[in-house]
């Protein structure tokens, strides 16, 4: 199938903004490859070191002459999504040694989990938690003592840190390893109108945690489709995961062998064989085209408008909202998945999945077919689905409807024929909003404002009954410079319930907002931000703020002459405590949302 000239067109838009430094970045993977220390040149002490922990691969590992894969993991027990990672190292070794290969467990990344820390102080170390994780992969992989790696994570930050640190590592072949999503608990919708009932009052606290534990209630990714998921259809469109290893359950058959096919494929692509595939020639300017177009498809998460420009920097790559913007007129919704229908994950698993939609795209001419995957036969065998044959991995090809089209469409027969994604302009600067789940009667609102500087502020104006009106919310100094940018999730309920009882409701913020955002209009990721002299921080209480995804207005409505002379509000002070002074280097050296956010990238000239 022919690829579609718009998508062609933002994909050379994306190479010749890329030129330079992509340049620059394949010239390094030449010479770390070239000239890289690698086992072979390490002196005998230094490989003594590496070998010191381990006894039953000592002797294999000695002879240097087969593949020693670095495991770089995420695990920990807090995060339902990472406590199945608990016993991969041990397990992995012995796949390893199946294909004639070495695994040792290179190092850890720190994991935090957003479902704890949203709406607490914890929630302002998040963002940064990403570039913190991108140097712990780097440390883990700079002991140059392995020929190819395997990246245990999942959920928010941790993919795109993993990724990161990685591609700084690009000669070498790489693959992710996910571990799948908890079976299906309470549905998210009913989860959701417990949330909103407790907010107005209606239920009790002990009603709403047997309802949160009833949905979050064992290991494995949440269910609902939000930024960890997201990443993980990402990956199955960058090529970077055994194909359709996304969503299959922990503790199955399927599971665990997918990772034991990823790592021994993983042997198959080292540079000492014919199909050598590092993760920085996989992940090229088409694999990033690829992300944001499913991610569009699926009415994914808007994190990776924050996520997909940062790990593109880290190969040499830019990529702006104005090609996820251009790309959303032309690629179809093609799914239906919490918060943007009532299925979960698994519904959506179970309808087809990643590998439907992906086949769907290939075979529309909306998606790159020819990049270079870990997957043997290229993005072809992403759109096929895997299954056991008795004790054997197969991947059959899927029929020509889904199992559900409730969930699950073809590209003939989509939800919409956009993807759900606008950029928003204006007097307040420049920001984005997802409409995939935002009924089509909302996405113009035009209100008096109520200016907040923190979320629990609205909590409070909602209960004492102050919101009960048409109005745009407004928090501020939520940018990454201000406190880090945290998820602003706890306003989903309160403006949840104004929308309810019919008022026209809406949120602009500087800050995020979480990947299990829905039907209320949020023009988020504003910049300039507040602090350091963002036009929002001119709003006042009373002004009307018009915001429409249908034309791609953002406007305090307010007389031109006024607007330019006033001033703007002071900042409030930095926050300290729960470690968040510890980050204020991060803070204060980050870029923009768009360009990632991030102060390590920004620093490192990338």
């Amino acid at each position: 199938m022919t690829l579609h000239p718009e998508i062609a067109a933002v994909t050379d838009r994306v190479i010749e903004r890329s030129k330079a430094r992509r340049r620059a970045y394949l010239a390094l993977l030449d010479a770390e490859r070239e000239s890289g220390n690698d086992r072979p040149k390490l002196g005998c002490a230094n490989l003594a070191h590496a070998y010191a922990g381990t006894d039953e691969q000592r002797e294999q590992m000695k002879a240097g002459r087969s593949m020693n894969i670095g495991i770089v993991s995420a695990y920990n027990d807090l995060l339902s999504a990472h406590a199945v990672y608990y016993r991969y190292p041990e397990q992995m070794k012995i796949w390893a040694h199946e294909a004639g290969a070495t695994a040792q467990v290179a190092g850890g990344v720190p994991a935090m989990c957003d479902g704890v820390t949203q709406g607490y102080q914890g929630m302002e170390l998040s963002l940064f938690s990403r570039d913190t994780i991108a140097l712990s992969t780097a440390v883990a992989l700079s002991h140059r003592t392995f020929e190819g790696a395997a990246l245990l994570g999942i959920c928010d930050k941790i993919v795109p840190g993993l990724l990161m640190g990685a591609l700084r590592f690009g000669h070498l072949p790489m693959v992710l390893i996910p571990g799948g999503p908890m079976k299906s608990g309470l549905a998210n919708k009913e989860k959701a109108k417990i949330r909103e009932l407790y907010a107005e009052g209606k239920v009790s606290r002990d009603e709403l945690l047997d309802a949160e534990i009833a949905a979050y209630h064992s290991k494995g990714t949440c269910t609902f489709y939000g930024t960890a998921n997201s990443n993980q259809m990402m990956m199955e469109a960058m090529g970077l995961h055994m194909p359709g290893a996304a969503f299959a359950n922990p503790g199955t058959k399927l599971r665990q062998e997918l990772t034991r096919a990823a790592v021994h494929r993983l042997t198959e692509i080292g540079w000492n064989g014919d199909d050598y595939r590092p993760i920085g020639h996989v992940v090229d300017e088409k694999a990033i085209v690829n992300a944001a177009i499913v991610l569009l498809a699926t009415g994914g998460s808007t994190n990776h408008l924050i996520h997909v420009p940062a790990f593109a920097r880290a190969a040499g790559i830019t990529i702006d909202w104005d090609d996820f913007d251009r790309l959303s007129r032309i690629v179809p919704l093609l799914t239906r998945v919490y918060p943007n229908g009532s299925a979960d994950v698994n519904g959506f698993e179970d309808a087809g999945g990643p590998s439907f939609v992906i086949r769907e795209l290939l075979g529309a001419g909306l998606m790159h077919g020819d990049t270079l995957t870990v997957g043997k036969g290229g993005m072809a065998d992403y759109g096929r689905k895997p299954e056991m044959a008795g004790d054997t991995l197969v991947w059959t090809e899927h029929g020509e409807k889904s199992g559900d089209d409730t969930i699950v469409r073809t590209a003939s027969d989509p939800f919409s024929s956009e993807g759900g994604f606008r950029i928003l302009k204006g007097n307040l600067g420049r920001a984005c909003i997802k409409v995939s789940a935002v009924e089509r009667e909302r996405w113009t609102i035009e209100a008096p404002c109520r200016v907040f500087a923190d979320q629990l502020e609205v909590q409070e104006a909602f209960k004492a009954g102050e919101l009960e009106r048409d109005v745009i919310v407004v928090v501020r100094f939520q940018g990454p410079k201000a406190n880090g940018m945290p998820e602003l999730h706890k306003l989903t309920p309160p403006l949840g319930v104004l929308q309810n009882r019919g008022f026209k409701v809406a949120l602009v913020t500087d800050g995020r907002m979480s990947g299990a955002s829905g039907k209320v209009p949020c023009a988020i990721h504003l910049s300039p931000e507040a602090l350091g002299g963002g036009p929002i921080a001119k709003l006042r209480d009373g002004d009307v703020v018009r915001l429409c995804a249908e034309s791609g207005e953002l406007s305090a409505l307010v007389d031109a002459a006024e607007w330019e002379a006033r001033e703007h509000v002071a900042a409030p002070p930095p926050a300290i405590g729960t470690g968040r002074e510890l980050f204020a280097m991060l803070r204060h050296h980050c870029d923009e949302a768009e360009k990632g956010a991030s102060a390590m990238l920004a620093e490192a000239g990338l």
